[in-house]
């Protein structure tokens, strides 16, 4: 028996999109939305890395299997 395509994202407009060899793609309209949660400042996603960069901040959010994670706890502190 096969699932339910209701719960089936992967031919949705909106759902996240992964590209052999180059990471995944966020949409880009969830990018306009996101701010970082510490200075509410712009991100900048870096799709090679996976994370998603507040400059402000000094702070890389990871963004794991197309899910931002933005806890201040799970970034990594960039150099300066």
């Amino acid at each position: 028996m096969t699932e339910p395509t209701a719960n089936n994202t992967a031919n949705h407009p909106d759902a996240v999109n992964s590209h052999e060899g180059r990471g995944v793609e966020l949409d880009p309209r969830l990018l306009e939305l996101l701010v970082c949660p510490v200075t509410k400042a712009p991100l900048v996603y870096d799709r090679a890395a996976q994370e998603l960069i507040s400059r402000q901040a000094k702070l890389a959010y990871p963004v794991r299997d197309g899910i931002p994670i933005m806890l201040p706890d799970e970034a990594r502190k960039l150099g300066d």
